[in-house]
Protein backbone atom coordinates (compact mmCIF):
# COMPACT_ATOMS: atom_id res chain seq x y z
CA UNK A 1 0.00 0.00 0.00
CA UNK A 2 1.45 3.92 -1.22
CA UNK A 3 1.42 6.20 1.51
CA UNK A 4 1.42 9.49 1.89
CA UNK A 5 2.79 12.35 4.12
CA UNK A 6 1.05 15.57 4.11
CA UNK A 7 2.48 19.01 6.37
CA UNK A 8 -0.55 20.40 7.82
CA UNK A 9 -0.15 23.97 8.82
CA UNK A 10 0.15 23.24 12.50
CA UNK A 11 1.07 20.30 14.39
CA UNK A 12 3.19 17.13 12.72
CA UNK A 13 2.95 15.82 9.41
CA UNK A 14 -0.07 13.40 9.28
CA UNK A 15 0.17 10.14 6.81
CA UNK A 16 -2.70 7.98 5.18
CA UNK A 17 -3.01 5.23 3.20
CA UNK A 18 -3.25 6.10 -0.67
CA UNK A 19 -4.89 3.21 -1.80
CA UNK A 20 -7.75 2.88 1.24
CA UNK A 21 -8.46 6.52 0.44
CA UNK A 22 -9.25 5.65 -3.23
CA UNK A 23 -10.98 2.63 -2.46
CA UNK A 24 -13.38 4.83 -0.07
CA UNK A 25 -13.58 7.69 -2.34
CA UNK A 26 -14.35 4.87 -5.35
CA UNK A 27 -17.36 3.53 -2.95
CA UNK A 28 -18.57 6.76 -2.73
CA UNK A 29 -18.84 7.45 -6.67
CA UNK A 30 -19.98 4.37 -7.42
CA UNK A 31 -22.74 4.52 -5.03
CA UNK A 32 -23.64 8.35 -4.93
CA UNK A 33 -22.29 9.17 -8.87
CA UNK A 34 -20.12 11.55 -10.04
CA UNK A 35 -22.26 14.38 -9.71
CA UNK A 36 -23.92 13.09 -6.44
CA UNK A 37 -20.86 13.22 -4.64
CA UNK A 38 -20.01 16.25 -2.78
CA UNK A 39 -16.68 16.89 -1.60
CA UNK A 40 -17.44 16.96 1.66
CA UNK A 41 -18.80 13.42 0.90
CA UNK A 42 -15.50 11.71 -0.45
CA UNK A 43 -13.37 13.36 2.34
CA UNK A 44 -14.98 12.07 4.87
CA UNK A 45 -15.34 8.89 3.16
CA UNK A 46 -11.01 8.94 2.63
CA UNK A 47 -10.88 10.20 6.52
CA UNK A 48 -8.79 13.50 5.06
CA UNK A 49 -9.08 17.11 4.50
CA UNK A 50 -10.06 18.82 1.63
CA UNK A 51 -5.96 20.11 0.69
CA UNK A 52 -5.17 17.14 1.48
CA UNK A 53 -7.17 15.70 -1.33
CA UNK A 54 -6.66 18.21 -3.75
CA UNK A 55 -2.31 17.95 -3.21
CA UNK A 56 -2.63 13.77 -2.71
CA UNK A 57 -5.21 13.40 -6.04
CA UNK A 58 -5.64 16.63 -7.81
CA UNK A 59 -8.75 18.01 -8.05
CA UNK A 60 -12.44 16.05 -8.39
CA UNK A 61 -12.56 15.13 -11.30
CA UNK A 62 -8.81 13.33 -11.56
CA UNK A 63 -9.69 11.50 -8.51
CA UNK A 64 -12.40 10.38 -9.97
CA UNK A 65 -10.37 9.30 -13.23
CA UNK A 66 -8.11 7.33 -10.76
CA UNK A 67 -11.01 5.69 -8.74
CA UNK A 68 -12.34 4.49 -12.49
CA UNK A 69 -9.04 2.90 -12.75
CA UNK A 70 -9.12 1.35 -9.70
CA UNK A 71 -12.46 -0.09 -10.57
CA UNK A 72 -11.49 -1.48 -14.10
CA UNK A 73 -8.57 -2.94 -12.67
CA UNK A 74 -10.58 -4.62 -9.64
CA UNK A 75 -13.83 -5.20 -10.65
CA UNK A 76 -13.53 -5.14 -14.22
CA UNK A 77 -11.20 -8.02 -14.50
CA UNK A 78 -13.74 -10.56 -15.75
CA UNK A 79 -13.62 -8.84 -18.97
CA UNK A 80 -9.86 -9.61 -19.98
CA UNK A 81 -10.26 -13.35 -18.70
CA UNK A 82 -13.66 -13.29 -20.92
CA UNK A 83 -12.05 -12.64 -24.55
CA UNK A 84 -10.14 -15.52 -23.93
CA UNK A 85 -13.33 -18.08 -23.34
CA UNK A 86 -13.07 -21.05 -25.84
CA UNK A 87 -16.29 -20.19 -27.80
CA UNK A 88 -18.34 -17.09 -28.34
CA UNK A 89 -21.41 -18.14 -26.34
CA UNK A 90 -18.77 -18.59 -23.15
CA UNK A 91 -17.69 -15.23 -23.59
CA UNK A 92 -21.20 -13.95 -23.43
CA UNK A 93 -21.52 -16.35 -20.41
CA UNK A 94 -18.76 -14.77 -18.67
CA UNK A 95 -19.04 -11.45 -19.37
CA UNK A 96 -22.88 -11.55 -17.99
CA UNK A 97 -21.76 -14.15 -14.79
CA UNK A 98 -19.05 -11.67 -14.34
CA UNK A 99 -21.12 -8.47 -14.25
CA UNK A 100 -23.24 -10.15 -11.86
CA UNK A 101 -21.20 -11.07 -9.15
CA UNK A 102 -19.64 -7.15 -9.91
CA UNK A 103 -22.91 -6.07 -10.00
CA UNK A 104 -24.45 -7.69 -6.44
CA UNK A 105 -21.64 -8.03 -4.27
CA UNK A 106 -22.79 -8.06 -1.00
CA UNK A 107 -20.25 -5.41 0.42
CA UNK A 108 -20.63 -3.15 -2.98
CA UNK A 109 -22.52 -0.86 -4.36
CA UNK A 110 -25.00 -2.11 -6.50
CA UNK A 111 -24.79 -1.55 -10.64
CA UNK A 112 -21.93 -0.68 -12.41
CA UNK A 113 -20.32 2.24 -12.33
CA UNK A 114 -19.30 2.86 -15.72
CA UNK A 115 -23.16 2.66 -16.28
CA UNK A 116 -24.20 5.07 -14.43
CA UNK A 117 -22.02 7.91 -15.24
CA UNK A 118 -22.36 7.05 -18.82
CA UNK A 119 -25.98 8.59 -18.29
CA UNK A 120 -25.20 11.60 -16.15
CA UNK A 121 -26.38 14.67 -17.74
CA UNK A 122 -25.08 17.38 -15.92
CA UNK A 123 -22.51 19.89 -16.99
CA UNK A 124 -20.22 18.83 -14.32
CA UNK A 125 -20.27 15.31 -15.58
CA UNK A 126 -19.92 15.85 -19.79
CA UNK A 127 -16.10 15.25 -18.90
CA UNK A 128 -16.49 12.26 -16.82
CA UNK A 129 -19.47 10.86 -19.17
CA UNK A 130 -16.78 11.16 -22.24
CA UNK A 131 -14.67 9.25 -20.68
CA UNK A 132 -16.55 6.09 -19.19
CA UNK A 133 -18.00 6.13 -22.99
CA UNK A 134 -14.49 6.21 -24.56
CA UNK A 135 -13.24 3.27 -22.11
CA UNK A 136 -16.08 1.28 -23.35
CA UNK A 137 -15.94 1.99 -26.82
CA UNK A 138 -12.39 -0.28 -26.24
CA UNK A 139 -13.55 -2.85 -24.42
CA UNK A 140 -16.79 -3.03 -26.99
CA UNK A 141 -14.16 -3.22 -29.95
CA UNK A 142 -12.24 -5.94 -28.38
CA UNK A 143 -15.19 -7.99 -28.04
CA UNK A 144 -16.20 -7.13 -31.56
CA UNK A 145 -12.37 -8.46 -32.62
CA UNK A 146 -13.49 -11.46 -30.54
CA UNK A 147 -16.75 -12.02 -32.40
CA UNK A 148 -14.81 -11.52 -35.77
CA UNK A 149 -12.22 -14.52 -34.93
CA UNK A 150 -15.29 -16.94 -34.15
CA UNK A 151 -17.20 -16.08 -37.09
CA UNK A 152 -14.11 -17.37 -38.78
CA UNK A 153 -13.94 -19.49 -37.01
CA UNK A 154 -17.28 -21.44 -37.23
CA UNK A 155 -18.15 -20.91 -34.20
CA UNK A 156 -20.68 -18.51 -35.47
CA UNK A 157 -23.28 -19.01 -38.10
CA UNK A 158 -22.48 -17.11 -41.02
CA UNK A 159 -25.64 -14.70 -41.28
CA UNK A 160 -24.85 -13.21 -38.24
CA UNK A 161 -24.11 -9.66 -38.14
CA UNK A 162 -21.03 -9.45 -35.52
CA UNK A 163 -21.72 -5.80 -34.87
CA UNK A 164 -25.54 -6.22 -33.74
CA UNK A 165 -24.50 -9.40 -31.67
CA UNK A 166 -21.66 -7.28 -29.32
CA UNK A 167 -24.34 -4.40 -29.17
CA UNK A 168 -27.02 -6.89 -28.26
CA UNK A 169 -24.79 -8.32 -25.47
CA UNK A 170 -23.81 -4.61 -24.55
CA UNK A 171 -27.45 -4.23 -24.03
CA UNK A 172 -27.74 -7.04 -21.63
CA UNK A 173 -24.81 -5.95 -19.98
CA UNK A 174 -26.19 -2.11 -19.35
CA UNK A 175 -29.71 -3.76 -18.42
CA UNK A 176 -28.43 -5.58 -15.69
CA UNK A 177 -26.90 -3.05 -14.08
CA UNK A 178 -29.54 -0.85 -14.03
CA UNK A 179 -32.14 -3.45 -12.39
CA UNK A 180 -29.03 -4.37 -10.37
CA UNK A 181 -28.76 -0.57 -9.05
CA UNK A 182 -32.73 -0.51 -9.15
CA UNK A 183 -32.98 -3.66 -6.60
CA UNK A 184 -33.44 -6.39 -8.40
CA UNK A 185 -32.59 -9.57 -6.75
CA UNK A 186 -29.93 -11.77 -7.95
CA UNK A 187 -32.42 -14.50 -9.18
CA UNK A 188 -33.95 -12.25 -11.39
CA UNK A 189 -30.84 -11.11 -12.94
CA UNK A 190 -29.38 -14.76 -13.31
CA UNK A 191 -32.88 -15.16 -15.36
CA UNK A 192 -31.93 -12.45 -17.04
CA UNK A 193 -28.80 -14.34 -18.09
CA UNK A 194 -29.65 -17.89 -18.80
CA UNK A 195 -33.14 -16.34 -20.94
CA UNK A 196 -30.19 -14.39 -23.24
CA UNK A 197 -27.44 -17.80 -23.64
CA UNK A 198 -30.54 -20.01 -24.56
CA UNK A 199 -31.51 -17.16 -27.47
CA UNK A 200 -27.74 -17.28 -28.19
CA UNK A 201 -27.04 -18.10 -32.23
CA UNK A 202 -25.24 -21.23 -32.58
CA UNK A 203 -23.30 -22.48 -35.36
Amino acid sequence: MEAITLSPVKGRPREFCMDAALAAALRVFWSKGYEGASMADLTEAMGITKPSLYAAFGNKEALFRKALDLYENEKLQYTRVALDQPTARAVAEYFMRGALEAQTGRNEPKGCLGVIHSVACGSEAEAIKEAVIARRASSRAALLQRFEQAKRDGDLPDHVDVNGLANYLFAILQGMAVQASSGASRADLELVIDTSLAMWPSA
